[in-house]
């Protein structure tokens, strides 16, 4: 008879989850090991291959289940509102609130994962890409593709390393940098708090 899964599974995946996002972050993932994890967890190394056959795959299922969120919570976004775009960003910088580890980590270590495990995870990222783009299609329909394109992808940039430059924003930091890029991608700089 198989071993039952607890009934705080889940819980003890997503904490497992936070504390390598923690720990890769902290240390890098090359000199991350499965034993620091644990020892971040608070559980045992072997408790900690309960839940994951070892580092790679670790790595693997942070950054699934963390762009899939997001890309759910993206795609999730009421923009029937006056204000689309800033509610999409608004959003999204909510999305980041308490995961900058995990956002270092998609950053950094994109190529460490297998060539299948990156079309995954980039596939969420297009996902996002689109669904902004759409928007941003929708204020300005003059943009031709190239021009799109460039104007999704500075717009993400904007909101993308937001951690970096404001590592400890609250919420209504981030509600009031989502307008001020909003502002800047429908009029330029002369547009901030038009």
């Amino acid at each position: 008879m198989g071993r039952s899964v607890a009934r705080d599974h889940d819980d003890k995946r997503r904490a497992i989850l936070k504390a390598a996002a923690r720990v890769f972050a902290r240390d890098g993932f090359a000199r991350a090991s499965m034993a620091g994890i644990a020892a971040e967890c608070g559980i045992s190394k072997a408790n900690l291959y309960h839940y994951h056959a070892g580092k790679d795959g670790l790595l693997f299922d942070l950054l699934d289940a963390h762009l899939s969120d997001l890309r759910d919570r993206f795609a999730a976004v009421d923009l029937t509102g006056p204000d689309p775009l800033r509610a999409l960003l608004t959003d999204l910088l909510l999305a980041y609130e308490g995961r900058d580890d995990e956002h270092r980590i998609q950053t950094e270590a994109m190529t460490l994962v297998t060539p299948a495990q990156a079309a995954i995870l980039r596939g969420y990222q297009r996902d996002m890409v689109a669904h902004l783009s759409g928007v941003l299609a929708a204020q300005a329909p003059c943009l031709d593709r190239g021009a799109l394109r460039d104007a999704t992808m500075s717009v993400f940039g904007m909101v993308n390393w937001f951690y970096l430059w404001s590592p400890r924003a609250d919420r209504a930091a981030r509600i009031a940098y989502a307008k001020t890029v909003a502002d800047i991608a429908r009029g330029g700089v002369g547009a901030i708090g038009a």
